[in-house]
């Protein structure tokens, strides 16, 4: 199964690129899994978020994305050297 790759916004200047799971969950629980989520910087520079955790796997309400998009070929091809 091919990984499906992500940028999701979470709020003003906060963009992340991440494998992206939807889960089912009750009305209000965390319903979306990302696994290896990095942030992206305007510059290209990406970095695992959120600092101060080792963990690779997170859950994310789906209502608090503002919007999902495709990331660009090189963008995918670079968050998969960092991840795999």
């Amino acid at each position: 199964m091919d990984k499906e790759v992500k940028c999701l916004l979470v709020d003003i200047d906060n963009v992340l690129i991440s494998e992206v799971i939807q889960v089912d969950a009750q009305l209000g629980d965390p319903n979306c899994k990302l696994i290896n989520p990095y942030r992206f910087y305007g510059d290209g520079k990406l970095e695992p978020w959120p600092k101060g955790t080792n963990d690779t796997e997170l859950m994310l309400r789906a209502e608090d994305i503002l919007t999902i998009v495709d990331p660009t070929p090189e963008l995918i091809e670079q968050y998969l050297e960092l991840t795999s």
